[in-house]
Order: structure tokens, then C-alpha cells, then sequence
């Protein structure tokens, strides 16, 4: 079984020199690939490599990557913006003039916006080259922990599928053994009418009760609904077991399961058919939703 599901999460963590990083990845269920990127400003760069790498590994499925950052606070730079302060220490004094309030303090003058400065040091194309190699060297990494998330889930939702198929087979296999018995117990209900039918007087052409008979016989009649019903079975197998993403074909069949089941219970002629086919579409709703999540 390889079946892969939508739903996983994934993180990795690392550091470059001075940097340390970490790579979040979380991935729900969609209708085709939708990727969200979060990249820190300045990382920008990464943003196409990021979207190649994540569409080689991943099939379908909503999902958001994440990339933080932080530089150790040691290789920070802190800078002092005289002329900010210039404006600055002048703004606060012509205020002490015009209110009489007391002087600004120096805390309160560095703590003005533009005053101080941090700055990060400045990286040579080397190492921001280098720097890139290692945060996708990551994001690879994190994306194998995602598949592999994704890949257990899709085994147990394999085994949950493939127990709804397995019944699936079970009550086609029980319908046609009732089916065998269908001719007698139409001839039986039509001889019943028939009788009531001669106790009221009333005139009946036996060749025209023939040809209603047929018909009847016709409407009743499942096996091709009970055949296909056994090739999707098939079909859903050998899906599971390809080895490629399969989740957009296991929704189809399953459509064509349902509809398959809607025609047998409509053509249903007896008790025994009827509580057959409602078993049928009660699995096959629940099969439904389940290849929903597969990739």
C-alpha cells in the first residue's frame, strides 16, 4: 500500500555561522497543489527554488512553509544616529520651553525611533550563496519528514479503504445470490395479482400479462449494475496498489460506486435487495470521504 494522505506536518532546524533557522511545514486537503510561502524579508530570493523543490515532493494538498530566522544577538551592530538625535534633543528642548516641563532624559531620547540603529553585518555574495545551499538543504529535509508523515497516514487510511472496498465486494456477492431467486419470486407476486385480479371479473389478455412479465423482469434486473460494481472494485485495487498518487481517480470511482448503488436500489424488487443496496450506499459514503484525503 502507497497511498500518501494530504494532512502532515513537518519541522527542521539548523544553523549557518552566526544564524539559526527553522523550516515549518503544515499540509491539509485540496483540490490540486496550493503553496503558501512565509519567507522572512530579505529571503525573498528563495521564494522560486522553494516553490520548485516543494512541487517535485508534493502532489496535492494545501500547504503552508514557513521560514524563520534569527541572528545571534552578539553579531548584531548598534549604531548611533547623531543627527537623529541632533533633531532629536532639539525637538525636546523647544517642548521644555513651551510647557516647563523638565528636560527629556537621554533614555528617553534613544528610545525615539531612527535614533539608535541596529544593523546586521553585511554579507558577501559567498556567504549568502552559502547561506541559501544550507536553508534548502533544510526545507529538503523537512519536506522528507512531510512525505513521510503524509505516507504513514496514507497507509492507515489505505487499510480503512480497502476494508470498505473488501465489503463492498461482500454485498454485490450477496445480492447476486438473492438476485437467483428473483424469477420465481416475480412469477409468484404476478400469479398473486393475477388471482386478485380474476376474483374481481376482471378481462386479461394472457399475452399482454406475458409481455408485462418480461418487462418487470427487465426493470428488476441488477446484473449489470452488480457487474460494474465489481469492476470498480477491481479498479480501486489496482489503484491502491500503483504506487501513484491516486486520490483524484479514487474520488471518480467512487462517484461511479454511488451511482452504481442508486440504480440497484431503485431496480430493487424485494426486502432483501433494497437492505442490500442502503448497505451499499451507507459504505460507499463513508468511502467517499475517506479517498477525499488521499493525495
Amino acid at each position: 500500500m502507497t497511498l500518501k494522505s494530504m494532512t502532515g506536518f513537518a519541522r527542521t532546524d539548523g544553523a549557518y555561522e552566526e544564524i539559526r533557522w527553522f523550516w515549518e511545514m503544515r499540509s491539509v486537503n485540496g483540490r490540486s497543489l496550493d503553496l503558501r510561502l512565509r519567507l522572512p524579508a530579505g529571503l525573498e530570493r528563495l521564494e522560486a527554488p522553494v516553490r520548485a523543490l516543494c512541487q517535485e515532493r508534493l502532489v496535492r494538498g494545501n500547504c503552508t512553509i514557513s521560514l524563520g530566522v534569527k541572528r545571534e544577538a552578539g553579531q548584531m551592530e548598534i549604531r548611533l544616529n547623531e543627527a537623529a538625535l541632533g533633531e532629536a534633543l532639539g525637538v525636546a528642548e523647544r517642548a521644555q520651553t513651551v510647557t516647563g516641563f523638565a528636560p527629556a532624559t537621554l533614555d528617553t531620547l534613544l528610545a525615539m525611533r531612527g535614533v539608535v540603529e541596529i544593523a546586521e553585518p553585511e554579507e558577501s555574495e559567498e556567504q549568502r550563496e552559502a547561506l541559501s545551499k544550507a536553508l534548502m538543504a533544510g526545507l529538503s529535509d523537512g519536506l522528507d519528514q512531510l512525505v513521510a508523515a503524509r505516507t504513514a497516514e496514507g497507509a492507515r487510511l489505505a487499510d480503512v479503504i480497502e476494508t470498505q472496498i473488501a465489503t463492498v465486494e461482500s454485498l454485490v456477492s450477496q445480492a447476486r445470490k438473492a438476485m437467483a431467486r428473483q424469477p420465481e419470486l416475480m412469477t409468484a407476486r404476478l400469479r398473486e395479482q393475477i388471482a386478485r385480479l380474476d376474483e374481481a371479473g376482471a378481462s386479461l389478455d394472457p399475452e399482454r400479462l406475458h409481455q408485462e412479465g418480461l418487462l418487470l423482469a427487465a426493470k428488476a434486473d441488477i446484473q449489470e449494475e452488480l457487474d460494474r460494481l465489481i469492476a470498480h472494485v477491481a479498479a480501486a485495487r489496482e489503484l491502491i496498489a500503483s504506487g501513484e498518487p491516486a486520490g483524484r481517480k479514487l474520488e471518480f470511482l467512487a462517484q461511479e460506486f454511488n451511482r452504481e448503488a442508486n440504480t440497484t436500489c431503485s431496480k430493487a424488487a424485494d426486502i432483501e435487495i433494497s437492505r442490500i443496496g442502503l448497505e451499499l450506499k451507507s459504505v460507499i459514503d463513508q468511502l467517499r470521504e475517506q479517498v477525499q484525503n488521499i493525495e
